[in-house]
This record gives C-alpha cells, structure tokens and sequence, in this order.
C-alpha cells in the first residue's frame, strides 16, 4: 500500500478510529478514577564500619560495606527485619504481605540503602519506612556482632533519611494512564482499519479493479438512491450527476474500439443487482439523444427487465423471432424521438443459451449491425449462466458493469475467465453505484470533469409505439 492508500483508510475508517479512541481514553479514565491511590515514602540509611583510624583500614572499611551493603538491602523484605516493623505498629497483615508493599536498593558503589514503602495511607506508608529502616539497623547489628563478650559490631547503620508523609499519591498516575490509554486506541483503530481494508474483498473504486484486471475503465456511474424509482435518469433528470455520468460513458464508448466496424456491445455483469440494465438503458438513451440510430435489444432470457424499465410492450419479441413465430420488422418498438428502437425479450424459453448462440441470432446480429449505428445487448450476469458470454462472442465485444461494494474481486475474475474462455473479447468495464462523498467518491479527478455546468432545457422521453419505422424509412 502506498501513503495515499493508507490516508484514503483513515478517511474511510475515521469513525472507527474515533470511536476506538475514545473508548481507550474512557476506560484510562475509568481505571485511574476506580483505582485506589497509591502513596510512597522512603528512608535512608547509611552502612559505615566501626573503627579504623588509618586510611588503609578506612579504605579496607568502605570496601567491605560496599560488598556487604546489596545483602543488607536483601534483608529488608525478609520476615527477621519485617515481623518487628509489623509487631511495632500494630499492622494486621503477614510479613508476606508486607513484604509486597516494601522495596530496598543499592546504588552501585555506594553504602547507601534506600527503603521504599507503597502504602493506601501516606502516614502508614512513612512509619512502615522508617520503622523498616530502624529493624534493619538492629537486625545488621545482631548478625554483625560476634559472638565473643563485650564484642563490638564491625558494621554501623545509621538512618540517612527519614521518611516524611507524602502529600501526594504516586499511583495512579491520571495523565499518563489516560494518554496512553489513547495511544493504544488510536493504535488499534489504526491497525483495526488497515487490517479491514487488507482483508476487503469487494470492489469499492477504480483502483481496486487495476488490482484484478488490466481492462480499460470506460466510466462511473454514482449511486442514487431513487435509482429503482426512477430507472430512466438522463431525461428524468439530466442535470443530475448519474446522468452525467452516462454522457460521459457514451462519450467514451465512441472512442472504443475504433478498428471495429461493428458498433455491437453486449452488455453483461458478474452476478445479479449489478445495474447493468439500467446502465445499458440509459446509454442507450444518452447514444440517441447524441444522433445515433441505436437499437437495445433485451437479451436476458431468463429475467428481462428492459421492457418494464422503457415502458414498452413485452409479450413479443426476440424469442418470437428467432423461433419464427414473427418478423423483426413487428417486434421493433421505436422509443423517443424515433433514433432509439428496443427489441424486448419476448416469452421467456426453456433454453436460452441454444437459442442466443443459434446460427439464426448470428444472422440477427449481422442485420442489426447494417441497420444500426450501434447496438446493445442487455444479458444475463457471466457467473450464474453462460448466455452473456455465448452471446459476447458472435458480437464482438462485452462490457462488464462492475457495481462499487458489491462485487467482490474473485467474482470480477470469475467474469472475466468466463468471457475468456469462449474467446470473447472484452471492451471495458463500468463502475455503478459509486459513492459521492467520502474517500471513494466518484466526481472531479476520476473519469470526467465534474458536474454542474447545466443545460439550456430538460428533455422529457417520449414514448410511441405502434408499426416500427425502421431508421432507412
């Protein structure tokens, strides 16, 4: 992933990000608002040896307190030091116990001990310092002394520091719990919000579709919640950015493939709910109202939508011609202003792979290729059936509608490998359903050059039906 992948995540996953933040800083506070508070207190004392008036045997002294000064601090946690501290003060806990609450050290080359107390109360925790300090210095003295009479003990501890009442707890420490809290929030937004986005399979923009496939991006076409209600959306609404998007969609279609003489198209997708017959609808729409003599053929079989979306006659149609039972010329219904001509599916057939790769349809697309500038073929999604891709290649080109956070990148590939094992080429791909706000917003940067530049006046459809009149009449 590059830097701008990784800031197009966070923009995406902001609120989880959020969200994780907050509840990291929530539970710090929470934490350090239920946790007892904790006070230190701490003493100090001093390990010297007892008589020696030269300086070697003052330097042989500090050498063997600094030896023996680790040992003294080891003793401190120990029940000999600690069971007097509790007799002395009256504490109704172990020496086990205590020994939890007390800590001595050492600093290295020095005779210095430090007794470090962590107590609930700041007065107990100062008298459990000094008090520890105190047993320590008898407990050096008795093991020290030797057993002779009127023996004198070689070592002397004598208490550095006294232990004074802490005014404040050392634990919890509320701001940096709450800090840190945050920053491991932010982290596991973070990583929560890359790891998703590594994990996600589906399709959201046009960079994910470079990932599976090297075929040519011919447009977007954004999401508009009204789509079902208002199908139809370049005369409908022709300022609105969907319908912007299939003029830009149609400009680019007449650029593809240029070497070809035929203007035949199969439109298909990879699974069910992509929009590809809205999609091949409004194209169709937008190519006539540019001066094309277009014809839009519903090829789906098994489900055809085309006649319910135009508003035309359905009962006959292409089945009805390719079984005999009816002229082309018949069944032909002109929509619009007279250069848009749709041929419904007609009866649905128990075999509609057989009859779209009959030699009869191969005849039909020769004469729909002489009659018409361009032609489109409405079909069935590539994974669930083989129509599209049968059909796609006696035509001669297919372009896959590959709908934004629905299809998933194998069923992309699943499309693709079933067109390419027929032999049908693929003209391009179209993203439907994409976002208008948010990091993978369609609009400026994208395919075209945004919207807003309006129109002189709205067209309205008109819708005629009867005799065809066939575009050489």
């Amino acid at each position: 992933m590059e830097l701008r992948d990784y800031i197009r995540v966070l923009r995406k996953s902001w609120v989880l990000i959020v969200l994780l933040l907050l509840v990291g800083l929530a539970a710090a506070a929470m934490y350090s608002l239920t946790t007892t508070p904790q006070y230190s207190a701490s003493s100090k004392v001093f390990v010297s040896t007892q008589g020696g008036g030269t300086s070697q045997e003052l330097a042989q002294g500090n050498t063997f307190t600094v030896a023996r000064v680790k040992t003294y601090a080891d003793l401190v946690a120990t029940p000999i030091v600690l069971l007097p501290v509790i007799g002395s003060l009256g504490l109704n806990m172990t020496s086990v116990d205590l020994a939890k609450q007390v800590t001595a050290s050492a600093p290295l080359d020095t005779s210095i001990i430090e007794i470090i107390v962590l107590d609930t109360d700041p007065v107990r925790a100062a008298d459990i310092a000094n008090a520890a300090s105190q047993s320590l210095t008898a407990v050096v003295q008795s093991i020290e002394t030797p057993d002779a009479a009127n023996a004198v003990s070689p070592v002397k501890l004598t208490r550095a520091q006294e232990a004074t009442v802490p005014d404040k707890p050392v634990s919890p420490n509320v701001l940096l719990n709450i800090a840190l809290g945050g920053l491991i929030g932010l982290a596991l937004g973070i990583g929560l919000a890359v790891l998703r986005e590594t994990m996600e399979t589906r399709i959201r923009n046009e960079r994910d579709v470079e990932q599976v496939t090297d075929v040519a991006i011919l447009g977007g076409i954004v999401f508009d919640p009204k789509a079902k209600e208002r199908p139809l959306i370049v005369h409908v609404d022709p300022r609105s950015p969907r319908a912007e998007s299939f003029r830009s969609l149609r400009t680019n279609l007449q650029f593809l493939d240029v070497g070809r003489t035929d203007r035949s198209f199969v439109i298909t997708s990879s699974i069910e709910s992509e929009g590809k017959s809205t999609t091949g609808a409004n194209l169709a729409i937008a190519l006539a109202d540019a001066g094309s003599r277009v014809l839009l053929i519903d090829a789906d079989l098994r489900r055809p939508k085309i006649a319910d979306y135009m508003g035309v006659e359905g009962s006959v149609g292409l089945t009805d011609v390719l079984i005999g039972r009816a002229n082309l010329v018949d069944v032909l219904q002109p929509w619009g202003e007279g250069r848009l001509f749709v041929l419904p599916a007609g009866k649905i057939p128990p075999n509609p792979s057989e009859l779209l790769g009959s030699a009869r349809m191969a005849d039909l697309i020769a004469e729909f290729n002489r009659t018409f500038d361009v032609v489109i073929f409405d079909t069935p999604p590539l994974l669930p059936v083989t129509d599209a891709a049968i059909l796609a290649k006696n035509v001669g080109g297919a372009i896959i509608v590959v709908a934004a956070g629905r299809t998933h990148k194998n069923q992309l590939k699943g499309a693709i490998a079933a067109l390419g094992s027929v032999g049908a080429p693929i003209s391009g791909l179209v993203l439907t359903m994409l976002p208008t706000k948010g990091p993978d917003a369609y609009g400026y940067g994208h395919y075209g050059y945004g919207y807003g530049y309006g129109y002189a006046q709205d067209v309205e459809p008109v819708k005629s039906r009867g005799r065809v009149r066939t575009p050489s009449e």
